[in-house]
């Protein structure tokens, strides 16, 4: 059932896992998509592949959305090409696992720039698209470690639980134009980010194992579906925060 057809989905960081479970879910429901990466130029075009071999519209476009210029003219292109974003998944985020004692200043800044600051700018840059049509989905993928402080670490965890403030606050400015803002907080989810992570056990997990991209991207079809639902925080943690 083409619920989303005719809408047109930004998704931050699309090229894999979560990022690219998403665009296809989304693009299952009838959304076109536009797959952001910064350096993953092949993994981007195999989602795209896949999205239009379901019969639907496809852009991969390259673009550091810690950068506002880059972020402008992105949202530019996929307006002239696509249309006018509906849909913004921010889902793009980096997460280096440190010793406490280890994480310096930079550190801390890049975390901050990369998994918030983006989130910021690419709302900002497509929210005018929204407010034209007085429709619009903002969906930020955060983390546990928003609530929990998670496994990473606390430049990690801080600019996670930035993401909630600032769904709250988009959904409470936008909730009479049509617009809704919600986060999704995942926890050990099986993607690359997470391999990496020497930390990373199933044990935490009540439920007793890792969850999937695509359990996490058919919370993201229901916020993207739902248009009464918004300035909420969805857990699809396996039980390790209960809410």
């Amino acid at each position: 059932m083409e619920t989303l057809k005719g809408k047109i989905a930004l998704i931050t960081g699309g090229s894999r896992g979560i990022g690219a479970a998403v665009a296809l879910a989304l693009a299952g429901a009838g959304a076109d998509i536009a797959v952001n990466f910064r350096a993953r130029s092949e993994e981007a075009e195999r989602v795209c592949v896949a999205i239009r071999n379901l019969g639907r519209r496809a852009l991969a476009i390259q673009a550091d959305i810690s950068q506002s210029d880059q972020v402008k003219k992105m949202a530019a292109q996929i307006e002239r090409e696509l249309g006018a974003v509906n849909i913004l998944v921010n889902n793009a985020g980096i997460a280096r696992q440190l010793k406490l004692e280890d994480i310096a200043e930079a550190d801390w800044d890049e975390h901050i720039s990369v998994n918030l600051k983006s989130a910021f700018l690419v709302t900002q840059a497509v929210l005018p698209q929204m407010r034209a049509q007085r429709w619009g989905r903002i969906i930020n993928i955060s983390s546990t470690a928003a609530q929990t402080g998670g496994l990473v670490g606390p430049h990690y965890a801080a600019s996670k639980a930035g993401m909630l403030g600032l769904t709250h606050s988009y959904a409470a400015l936008l909730a009479k134009e049509g617009i809704t803002a919600n986060t999704v907080c995942p926890a050990l989810v099986e993607t690359d980010m997470m391999r990496a992570n020497p930390r990373a056990t199933s044990s935490v997990i009540p439920i007793g194992r890792f969850g999937t991209v695509d359990e996490v991207a058919s919370v993201v079809l229901l916020l993207a579906e739902n248009g009464y639902m918004t300035g909420q925080t969805i857990n699809p943690n396996g039980g390790w925060y209960p809410s």
